[in-house]
C-alpha cells in the first residue's frame, strides 16, 4: 500500500482501488453490496463514484451500503465526481445533490469530472476552496485533465492562496492513455497522486470483441466507449497482446492488468466489474511484473 493520503481522517491510497461505473447499470445493488464487501475484505481503501454514473443511481447504492455496512470511521474514501457547469451555483448544487445521494455530510474526496474552462476561473477554485474550508469535503481533485490543463489550474490555486488538487484520474492501458511523462513529472513535483481507470479498456483488451461488439458487454450498453477503442492504434496494440498472450500462455485480460498496474508514477488503479472474481483477477495480476514483457507489449 502507498503513503499517500488526501486528508488526516483517510486512510493510505490501497495500490487497487474499486470503480463504480458498473453499479446499478450493469449489476444490481445486491452484487454491488458482495462486490463492496469483497473489496474492504481483500483491503481496498478508495471507492470510487460519480454522479453521472447511472444518474445517480451509483452513488445512492455507495451510500446505502454505508448505511447498512458503517464502516470504521477513517478506514475508507469514498471518491465522487460532478459534472460542468463549474460555476459556483452549480458546484454547490451538485456537491449538495452527492453529499445527499451518498448519506454524508463530507465527501472525502471530490473531483471535477472532465475539464470545462470554468475549471479555469478564480471564481471556481475559490469555490471549490470554499468547500474544503467549510469542511463539506477533505480534498480535491479532477479527471480527464490534459497536462497543461491541471498545471494551469495548480498555478491559479496557487498564486490564490488556495486548496489545491491532490489527485489526477485519466485513463492509462495498453491501449489508450493519457497518463503521459509530462503529466506523471507535473504531479509527482505537486504531490498530485494518479489514479487510473480502464485498465483493460472496458474489456476491449480481453479480445472478447475481435469479432465484434458482445452482447451486454460495456461496449454494447455505453457505445460511446466504442469511438475511443476501434480505431488503428489501439488495435495494433490488442495484436500485439494477443500475439505475446498466445506465445507465453497468459491470459490477455492478465497481460493487460498486469501492464496498468506496475505502471511508474501510479498511485492506484480504479478496478470494476460485476462479480468478486473481478477483483481477485487484479490481485492476481498486481502479483505478475515482468518488466521484460511488459516492453514486449509496448513494442508495436
Amino acid at each position: 500500500m502507498s503513503t499517500f493520503r488526501f486528508h488526516p481522517d483517510t486512510p493510505p491510497i490501497s495500490p487497487l482501488c474499486l470503480g463504480g461505473s458498473t453499479f446499478g447499470r450493469e449489476i444490481d445493488q445486491a452484487a454491488c453490496f458482495a462486490l463492496m464487501d469483497h473489496a474492504v475484505a481483500r483491503g481496498l481503501t478508495l471507492f470510487d463514484t460519480a454522479a453521472t454514473y447511472s444518474a445517480g443511481a451509483s452513488e445512492k447504492i455507495v451510500g446505502a451500503w454505508l448505511a447498512s455496512r458503517r464502516p470504521t470511521p477513517g478506514s475508507l474514501t469514498i471518491a465522487t465526481k460532478i459534472y460542468p457547469p463549474f460555476t459556483p451555483a452549480a458546484i454547490d448544487t451538485a456537491v449538495a445533490a452527492s453529499a445527499a445521494r451518498l448519506g454524508v455530510q463530507t465527501i472525502d474526496l471530490l473531483y471535477l469530472h472532465k475539464w470545462d474552462a470554468d475549471a479555469e476561473t478564480p471564481a471556481a477554485l475559490q469555490a471549490l476552496d470554499g468547500l474544503v474550508r467549510s469542511g463539506r469535503v477533505r480534498a480535491l481533485a479532477v479527471s480527464n485533465f490534459t497536462t497543461p490543463q491541471l498545471a494551469k489550474a495548480l498555478d491559479l490555486q496557487s498564486q490564490l492562496g488556495l486548496a489545491r488538487f491532490r489527485a489526477l484520474q485519466n485513463v492509462n492501458n495498453l491501449a489508450v492513455s493519457d497518463v503521459t511523462a509530462p503529466v506523471r513529472d507535473l504531479c509527482a513535483v505537486n504531490d498530485v497522486a494518479i489514479i487510473t481507470y480502464s485498465p483493460i479498456g472496458a474489456g476491449y483488451l480481453t479480445g472478447k470483441h475481435r469479432g465484434g461488439v458482445a452482447p451486454g458487454s460495456r461496449f454494447d450498453v455505453a457505445p460511446g466507449h466504442q469511438d475511443i477503442y476501434f480505431k488503428p492504434e489501439p488495435e495494433r496494440r490488442l495484436a500485439k497482446l494477443a500475439a505475446v498472450s498466445e506465445r507465453t500462455g497468459h491470459p490477455m485480460a492478465h497481460l493487460a492488468l498486469a501492464w496498468a498496474l506496475h505502471r511508474p508514477g501510479v498511485t492506484s488503479v480504479l478496478i470494476g466489474g460485476r462479480t468478486p472474481a473481478h477483483l481477485d483477477q487484479a490481485f492476481t495480476a498486481l502479483a505478475f511484473n515482468e518488466p521484460a514483457l511488459f516492453a514486449e507489449l509496448e513494442s508495436v
